[in-house]
């Protein structure tokens, strides 16, 4: 049985965390004995992995300061501080700090993974929980492997980081089954059925590009297409767009519904799903919005392209920008033959990112490396 360690610094409400779980749970326990470790005893995301997946972790609480104070010790201290057992296979599941550690394991019998989920597009992105951008550069020249969530992500990181290490492309894994079976719970009193009803699923943040959707909501409502925004999502940024939102008369139609541990049972009631982000890695959040069958509008941020569409065949992606995002909103809404299509065409590529089809992939690499 191959031993493999996910290293990742906590299991808070964000995408990749999600996803990880839903990998380790997934994985063939008869082929892998699996163990997640997280930095930092915290997240919602714990409570949903499976009673075979091995849970560690260090510290009970993210503390402050705690990046700069592993930036003091070496990667090889690191490493030998928090891993203690041998495995067959150690993973870094997200860039920074897991990546800094991971990258201290010297065992030439150990095979190293870098799971990369953003694009490092300059040198304050790609030395975050690094000394320097170029000491990030020789921690990744250390891997066996780099595997990137998209296309995007991963040319990025060829151009950027280092073109050394093999590279190759796994998209994230969704419980499909489990996200259909969630968007069937009723939700009441939420949605008047005579409006159209647009959502979105994500941190409530700048990079999410929030403000980019106030803005097109604004100019749509006062063309005379009524809808409403829900906002599924807590966040830094949501008091200020509040704010907005009421300076600019749409505070009753563009709506903060909070965070919700099964989103997808407001997601599937909706008309449409809009990523306005300005930049994402793989939105997951997207992926599931296929695989409930909801359009969907996203700016062209990376892996959005491989989701819908070269040519917009499973939905519509925009210029990324304010205006971008109100044209493609403006004609999935001003068009309800449209919203059908895109809801026939959501369906057939969710079952692309199918939770078999996803964990195969990995299943695959871990077997060859």
């Amino acid at each position: 049985m191959t031993k493999i360690l996910f290293l990742i610094p906590t299991l808070m409400h964000g995408g990749a965390e999600k996803v990880l779980v839903n990998l380790a749970n997934n994985l063939d326990p008869t082929k892998y004995d699996v163990t997640l470790y997280s930095i930092f005893d915290e997240g919602i995301n714990k409570q949903f992995l499976q009673s075979h997946v091995k849970y560690r972790s260090r510290f009970n609480k993210v503390f402050r300061g705690n990046s700069l104070l592993m930036k003091l010790f070496s990667p090889k201290v690191l490493y030998r501080f928090f891993i203690k057992e041998n495995y067959d296979i150690v993973v870094s599941y997200l860039e920074g700090p897991a990546a800094r550690i991971i990258s201290g394991c010297e065992n030439p019998e150990i095979q190293k993974i870098a799971w990369i989920h953003i694009e490092l597009n300059n040198e304050k992105e790609a030395s975050v929980g690094f000394i320097s951008v170029n000491s990030a550069r020789k921690a990744y020249e250390k891997f066996d492997r780099i595997v990137a969530v998209s296309e995007t992500v991963g040319e990025c990181f060829k151009k950027n980081m280092t073109t050394k290490v093999p590279l190759q492309v796994l998209y994230n894994t969704n419980e499909t089954d489990q996200i259909r079976k969630l968007g069937l719970e009723p939700v009441e009193n939420v949605f008047e059925k005579e409006i159209l009803q647009v959502c979105s699923v994500a941190k409530i943040a700048a990079p999410k590009g929030f403000d980019r959707l106030l803005i097109a909501h604004k100019q749509l409502m006062d063309e005379g297409l009524p809808h409403h925004i829900n906002i599924l999502g807590i966040g830094p940024e949501q008091e200020k767009l509040e704010k907005k939102a009421k300076e600019l008369g749409v505070s009753e139609s563009f709506r903060f519904l909070g965070f919700h541990q099964n989103p997808y049972q407001y997601v599937s009631k909706c008309d449409l799903y809009v990523c306005s982000s300005h930049t994402e890695g793989f939105s997951t959040a997207v992926s599931e919005a296929l695989i409930l069958g909801i359009p969907v509008v996203s700016t062209n941020c990376s892996g959005a392209l491989e989701m819908l569409g070269e040519n917009n065949e499973y939905g519509i992606v925009t210029e990324n920008s304010t205006e971008g995002i109100y044209q493609g909103m403006k004609q999935m809404l001003s068009d309800r033959t449209l919203l059908d299509h895109y809801r026939s065409q959501a369906k057939l590529r969710g079952s692309f990112f199918s939770t078999a089809n996803t964990v195969k992939a990995v299943e695959n690499l871990l077997d060859e490396i």
